[in-house]
């Protein structure tokens, strides 16, 4: 199979019977960069690097081990390869891949929109950037990498034979119900939410990032794709309450809405509520959504009311591993 082609209703995995329905907590962890301007292979920094341990403690509290996906500029950093190398080796959390081709060695493409997303790299390039990056992250922490995600959810239709060669074994790049197309990224608008089989011989599995929606059009059975209506139309049907897309995020989505969203997500039956945000948003004036100090602190608050509701609802949070124990094969 490859990310051009639709899973069929034998492709969804199927867990043991005690799994149930958990949460998976994912982090981009990556470079600061100016979101609003294009893309530069310079210029980034590395501030809120050292951020991600408050909210490591933050996991602790509640048995949450979070699934970092790191990338270049972080894992060759001396810092960042202390903080994630203990991290896994103490136990305290999963460390996948991410990457972002712009800052990724080798560098031997132009820097464009387009070449942001690995998916549309020369398959050998992406696969040199790949690897380089794989190699630099199990050097770090000791453990080879089995989850990968894809910088900006670029992946293409090489990047599956990346996963084999490389003995990853979970993607979590998918972002079920958006549109990159118009950006010259994939289309994910008809993906669906629950994980399903790459490759099932080898056992490569697809954890979509959640993304729900919400309204009368949904509840009528009407659902298309949201992604594609162009932005007046979506900011009128949101404003209507016929139909919203809700992110499993702490990044422009209330708290309000995520228990909403989270609502219809248990209620829909998905076995995996796959939560991600970026980690320069732990640290004030670093992504649109946290530009104070106040923001970090309502970030650190909608972790404390989600996780507390998700207790409160008995789901229980999960890791790569135990998701891996429990598939069915």
């Amino acid at each position: 199979m490859t990310f051009a082609r639709l899973p069929g209703k034998d492709d969804f995995v199927r867990f043991s019977p005690g799994f149930g329905q958990r949460y998976l907590i994912t982090i981009d962890v990556e470079e600061e960069f100016d979101w609003t301007r294009p893309i530069q292979r310079e210029g980034y920094s590395l501030d809120a690097l050292e951020a991600i341990t408050d909210f490591q403690k933050l996991c602790e509290q509640y048995g949450v081990t979070p699934l970092y996906l790191v990338d270049w500029p972080v894992i060759s950093d001396p810092r960042g390869r202390d903080i994630y190398g203990a991290l896994v080796r103490e136990g305290r959390a999963e460390v996948g891949i991410q990457l972002h081709p712009w800052v990724n060695p080798p560098f031997d493409e132009e820097v464009t929109q387009r070449n942001s997303y690995a998916g549309n790299l020369p398959p050998e390039l992406e696969r040199a950037k790949f690897f380089a990056l794989r190699d630099a992250i199990t050097q770090a922490t000791g453990k080879q990498p089995i989850a990968y995600r894809a910088g900006r959810y670029g992946i293409g239709p090489e990047t599956l034979n990346l996963l084999r060669d490389a003995g990853v074994r979970f993607d979590t790049s998918v972002r079920a119900n958006f549109d990159y197309s118009k950006a010259d990224g994939p289309n994910f608008s008809s993906f669906p939410l629950e994980p399903y089989w790459l490759d099932r011989t080898l056992g490569i599995v697809e954890l979509p990032v959640t993304s729900v929606y919400w309204g009368l059009l949904r509840r009528q059975g009407t659902v298309f794709p949201l992604a594609q209506m162009a932005g007046l139309t979506k900011s009128l049907m949101a404003r209507g309450r016929l139909l919203e897309r809700i992110s499993l995020t702490p990044e422009g989505i209330s708290v309000t809405e995520v228990i909403r969203g989270i609502d219809i997500a248990l209620d829909d039956g998905l076995p995996i509520l796959n939560f991600s945000f970026h980690s320069p948003s732990l640290r004030p004036g670093y992504t649109p959504y946290v530009r104070a100090q106040a923001d970090v602190d309502a970030l650190f608050e909608w972790w404390h009311q989600v996780f507390s509701y998700l207790a409160a609802r008995d789901v229980q949070p999960t890791s790569i591993a135990e998701i891996d124990a429990a598939i069915g094969r």
